[in-house]
């Protein structure tokens, strides 16, 4: 059981007694919230923990057989209608940075791997072992994570804790200072917004945790409009059926920063452009094809992550019902 798991990590790797108390937020809520009901589930059957691998993800050619075949996944990087792309391999080696210096219990070193960067909005991943640090500097960035395995938590000014494990969606806004626990080794794959100005008007400015199951299908609002999507915002492909059943769900959208889920039944998007795009692929198959000759495309499954840069043109062709977490940077 998902809690029994969690309660095991707690319970056996405690912080110091330095750390803050937990104030409104606490384990026994987090526990709470993973009472499932309605037969939703915290994270989807394409993710497994076990064995120190956060998902078992389909294995073999990545390319679309009825259009060319994509190259292998060399470094991503936007050239012209390029977008970035990697699949859950390309983040299982990650670059060590080192132990943290300003530790105030345990040893956390971590490790990072950078998809994209355009100045503005980067993606990667991360992870880190047991430990844990104040965090005193207001963050200079958005940062959305969404966490593959391992379970901490993060603290607000106040002392206000928030804990997340596998199948978390968890947003730390820009201007945000407290500290940071992690119980056991955790994995993550990000985006960040450098936007200009702190946008949050809280004080002190918190973390907000959102877990899996509250995106299962009845907490999703069904796209009433069949000819524009709400994520893409653009007109469904005229060679496709006339209505696809699409839903979705925003759960921040604070100043240049937005963010949620989408989930759709098979069919085809026309992409006209837009913001940039951080999407992670939760379930289902997706094909995203670049330009109006569909020169080149990726088949995206559970696990893979995809940035769409600002004005990209190109298809999205859902093969199987899929799910994606994303974030909207403007």
């Amino acid at each position: 059981m998902v809690a029994s798991s969690v309660t095991t990590a707690f319970s056996s790797q405690t912080p110091s007694s330095t750390t803050p108390k937990a104030s409104s937020s606490s384990l026994s809520s987090y526990l709470d919230s993973l009472d499932f009901t309605n037969g939703s589930t915290m994270k989807p059957a394409s993710y497994s923990v076990t064995a120190g691998k956060p998902y078992n993800i389909p294995k073999g050619d990545n390319s679309y057989t009825s259009r060319p075949a994509a190259a292998p996944h060399p470094q991503p990087q936007i050239i012209d209608d390029e977008f970035p792309f990697a699949t859950a391999a390309y983040f299982e080696q990650l670059e060590s940075k080192g132990p943290r210096t300003t530790a105030d219990w345990g040893t956390p070193a971590d490790a990072t791997r950078k998809l994209c960067d355009d100045g503005t909005f980067r993606a990667g991943a991360w992870s880190c072992s047991q430990g844990g640090w104040p965090s005193p500097n207001g963050k200079a960035v958005t940062e959305v994570f969404y966490v593959l395995e391992g379970f901490g938590s993060l603290d607000d000014a106040d002392g206000m804790r928030h804990y997340f494990g596998p199948g978390d969606n968890v947003i730390i806004p820009k201007g945000h200072s407290g500290r940071w626990d992690v119980y056991q080794p955790i994995r993550k794959v990000w985006a960040v917004n450098a936007h200009e100005h702190i946008e949050e008007r809280g004080n002190p400015i918190r973390v907000q945790v959102d877990h899996y199951h509250t995106w299962a299908p009845q907490f999703l609002t069904p796209n009433t409009d069949g000819r524009i999507d709400p994520l893409y915002g653009s007109s469904i492909s005229a060679t496709s059926s006339p209505r696809i059943s699409s839903s979705s769900k925003v759960f921040y959208d604070v100043g240049p920063t937005k963010v949620g889920v989408w989930s759709s039944e098979p069919g085809s998007y026309v992409v006209h452009g837009g913001n940039r795009a951080w999407i992670h692929v939760l379930e289902g198959v997706v094909f995203v094809t670049n330009g109006q000759d569909r020169s080149s495309s990726k088949r995206c499954v559970a696990g893979d992550t995809i940035v769409l840069p600002a004005g990209w043109y190109g298809y999205v062709d859902v093969m199987e019902t899929a799910k994606k977490l994303w974030t909207v940077a403007q």
